[in-house]
């Protein structure tokens, strides 16, 4: 949840609340009947103390009920018939924390000790000690406390199961639309990419048998057939099982360089820098962006040779990719959904992406990935 611009942080606020009950104590203390001399003082501290321990409610909730309860006793015994403020937000912090037992416990005992240090200290009937005793803890001021910090607590838990409940749903409804984009591209691919798949290889299989040449058109059908039928199946097995199955990556790129110099395209691969692991990320981005501009070369380029060249830089991976095809204009060229596939996937990484025509004929892509963020 935003809290908003100028949202006061957790320790400012116990420190403020402490503060204001250590001077708040204090100006009731010493405005009202009090001892002098060296039980002034010593009450004087105690109440301060007993404030400020407020401080660490958050962080030790029994310590500071502990703390603040020795204080209410000593301030009584010293002579302080004040109003245990201290105690009683202790009391609301440790039962929000969950120790609803601990402080029970610890608020009945230090009645009896409260009643008890008044009947020693003050003289007087026991109806008087018992005043003196309730006026420094009043028992309804101790039960609103702990019904307060109660509430909070079942108030807080309520809304944490509130959010694992919206998580819980938003990630249901997110693995029945994966289910659904599996079955959608498994009835509108499938199909169609075996088919693809089949001919092919029974066109090479028949010319072969033949004793003709297989054109290197066909085996570029028949390779990338069965290079799209195996990326459909990992893609709905990654679908289908919550990306449990390692999707391509760096290591992937020279099986992909070689599978497209059996097309015809001269594809050359440089690696430069240490190589080093990356992120997946990084790793499935970079092997998408080499696919798909080396597709986009082989199908619309013209171009005879292409290189690849990955560096490995010690917060980045650069790539580019060029080759020697026909795009010699000088206009920019058309974005396809190709190119902006790419730029998606880079500008979700936090990198850059640089696409143009060379001087010398062809094109160039050229991406920066950083690895600072990436996952």
């Amino acid at each position: 949840m935003d809290k908003g611009r100028f949202a006061v942080p957790a320790w400012g606020i116990d420190w403020a609340t402490a503060l204001g009950v250590g001077a708040l104590l204090l100006g009731t203390g010493l405005s009202g009947q009090h001892p002098a001399g060296g039980r002034e003082l010593l009450g004087a501290v105690l109440l301060a103390a007993g404030g400020l321990a407020l401080a660490a409610r958050r962080r030790a909730p029994l310590t500071v009920l502990a703390v603040t309860g020795l204080c209410t006793v000593g301030c009584l015994g010293a002579g302080f018939e004040v109003l245990a403020v201290p105690y009683l937000v202790a009391v609301y912090g440790a039962v929000r924390a969950g120790h609803r037992a601990v402080t029970l416990a610890a608020s009945v005992g230090l009645l009896a000790v409260l009643h008890l240090t008044a009947l020693i200290v003050h003289d007087g009937t026991a109806r008087e000690v018992v005043a003196q005793a309730r006026s420094t803890l009043e028992l309804a001021w101790l039960i609103a406390a702990f019904a307060a910090g109660e509430a909070v607590r079942q108030a807080e838990r309520r809304a944490e199961e509130a959010e694992r409940t919206r998580e819980e749903t938003a990630r249901r409804r997110a693995d029945e639309e994966r289910l659904r984009i599996a079955r959608e591209l498994h009835d509108s691919l499938t199909h169609q990419i075996s088919v693809i798949k089949v001919q092919s290889e029974v066109a090479v299989h028949v010319a072969r048998r033949r004793g003709e040449q297989v054109p290197d058109a066909l085996l570029a059908i028949q390779e990338a057939g069965r290079e799209a039928s195996r990326e459909l199946r990992a893609t709905l097995e990654a679908l289908r099982d919550d990306d449990t199955t390692p999707p391509h990556g760096l290591d992937h790129i020279p099986n992909l360089v070689t599978r497209f110099r059996t097309t015809g395209l001269e594809t050359t691969l440089t690696i430069e820098g240490d190589p080093h692991a990356v992120p997946t990320a990084v790793s499935r981005t970079a092997y998408r962006i080499v696919q798909e501009s080396l597709t986009n070369v082989a199908r619309h380029a013209a171009a005879t040779t292409a290189s690849v060249r990955i560096d490995y830089r010690p917060d980045s991976l650069a790539i580019r990719v060029d080759d020697d095809g026909k795009a010699t204009s000088p206009a920019a060229p058309t974005p396809g959904l190709g190119l902006l596939g790419m730029r998606e996937r880079v500008t979700a990484l936090g990198g850059r992406l640089r696409t143009e025509q060379r001087g010398t004929g062809g094109f160039t892509v050229q991406a920066e990935l950083p690895m600072e963020g990436a996952s």
